[in-house]
């Protein structure tokens, strides 16, 4: 009887294993391969912070990957967050404080238990997209209040009668961006936007016309990156 010879087994070479990962020149906190239709990315408010670090594995589904009580948990606490960043700014633009009460009350009906989760993620969501903090300025009536956290301004993006109005605007397509893992179809964006009556081509009584704004204006002034997808056909 003999046996088979043995081949030895290729060996990873170091040298190989540090190309696996790039960084985009742009240096977005996106994922390094991300090439949808018409792609938004936010540009970070400071590359020098360590606050945060962003990691995605990539996975296949399978029968016994079914998600389980947990999992299912967290997709509602995900799934509450824009929901609360939304709300958030809407009273951080009204310059009034809310509570804890009025927040379960209109945004986290039935995950009380899940509050402190969720409040935890939109503060870190505030901070790292916006430069504002979430603080709490009365603990006893559990009162919040949004604050300028690193003195940014947006003064350069429009004049003076129309920085609050187009201000709120870049909030909301910052924080859609952000809660698509830093890189959104522009799809996804006028999707959100219809919402709120906000429509490309459409002249919007506060707003103007949007597309020009977010497309050009907020890419001239380094807040948002927008790239078309490489051989499309047609052109997007």
């Amino acid at each position: 009887m003999s046996e088979s010879p043995k081949h030895p087994q290729p060996q990873d070479d170091p040298e190989d294993q540090s190309t696996i990962e790039e960084v985009s020149a742009a240096g977005t906190l996106g994922p390094p391969q991300c090439s949808p239709p018409n792609a938004m990315s936010s540009t970070p408010l400071s590359q020098s912070h360590g606050r945060y670090s962003s990691e995605e594995e990539e996975g296949t589904f399978s029968y016994q990957a079914l998600p389980d009580t947990e999992t299912l948990i967290g997709y509602a606490i995900h799934g509450n967050l824009g929901n609360l960043v939304t709300f958030l700014f809407q009273k951080y633009q009204m310059k009034v404080l809310t509570t804890k009460t009025e927040i379960l009350q209109s945004v986290c009906q039935g995950y009380e238990q899940h509050f402190s989760e969720i409040f935890r993620l939109v503060s870190e969501c505030s901070y790292l997209v916006f430069g504002i903090d979430v603080k709490e300025v009365d603990p006893p009536s559990e009162s919040y209040v949004l604050v300028h956290a690193l003195g940014l301004t947006y003064d350069g993006i429009v004049d003076d009668d129309q920085r609050f109005p187009k201000t709120s605007l870049l909030i909301i397509v910052l924080g859609v961006i952000f809660l698509q893992g830093n890189c959104a179809r522009e799809e996804v964006i006028w999707e959100v936007l219809s919402g709120i009556g906000v429509r490309a081509g459409e002249e919007h009584f506060i707003y103007g016309e949007p597309r020009k704004f977010i497309t050009k204006d907020l890419v001239q002034e380094q807040y948002l990156e927008y790239e078309q997808v490489p051989n499309s056909d047609p052109p997007r």
